[in-house]
């Protein structure tokens, strides 16, 4: 999803919040952390996550809370190009899943309020996302799980993904994967395998 469909940036809801560039990045490099927001990518608790966060950093309770608590804002940026290719695999019938390492509350989001404000995302039969199954890509696990979402087989799947590691995992359980550089660059390897991008 982020990286490939999405523009997921927890900056676009700081950018409002911490004026200062530095500022902000020090916040986010020093506080929100990349690992502490991971462990609830593997399904630890998001609010659990915050109030642990808020008794170490007490000075900054209401940025840390704006981390969930907004975390549609830093959802709701499409890639247009990546869209478009998602509503013409659908029109012409392909059955598209969305596999995404994020905490669970993404899974609610993606199925009730996404769908409505980016209607694209009503083109996925399925979504397994990883704070709901509590096991990230590249493990293997997620992958079968996607497979079994889909009632397909590994090698009848195109995974599409930015990070080269989610990528390799993938292709280690026998499916197709592209690594997604440019939403150019992917829509010619989708059609390189023969799909309506």
């Amino acid at each position: 999803m982020g990286g490939v469909l999405l523009d997921w940036n927890p900056r676009h809801v700081y950018r409002q919040l911490i004026p200062d560039a530095e500022e902000m990045e020090s916040f986010l490099a020093t506080v929100t952390t990349t690992k502490w927001h991971n462990v609830q990518d593997a399904g630890g608790d998001p609010a659990e996550a915050t109030r642990r966060l808020k008794a170490e950093f007490p000075d900054k309770a209401a940025l840390i809370d704006a981390f969930y608590g907004r975390f549609d804002e830093m959802l709701e940026h499409p890639i247009p190009e990546m869209a478009a290719v998602v509503e013409r695999l659908h029109k012409a019938g392909t059955p598209l899943y969305l596999l995404s390492n994020a905490p669970a509350l993404v899974d609610a989001w993606a199925r009730g309020p996404g769908r409505q404000r980016l209607p694209f995302l009503a083109c996925f039969r399925d979504y397994v996302v990883s704070g709901v199954v509590t096991c990230m890509k590249p493990e293997a696990r997620i992958y079968d799980l996607a497979c079994r979402a889909g009632g397909f087989q590994p090698g009848d799947a195109v995974f599409i993904d930015d990070s080269l590691p989610n990528v390799e995992g993938a292709r280690a359980v026998g499916m197709h994967g592209i690594h997604h550089r440019s939403p150019a660059e992917t829509i010619a390897a989708l059609r390189a395998l023969g799909l309506p991008a």
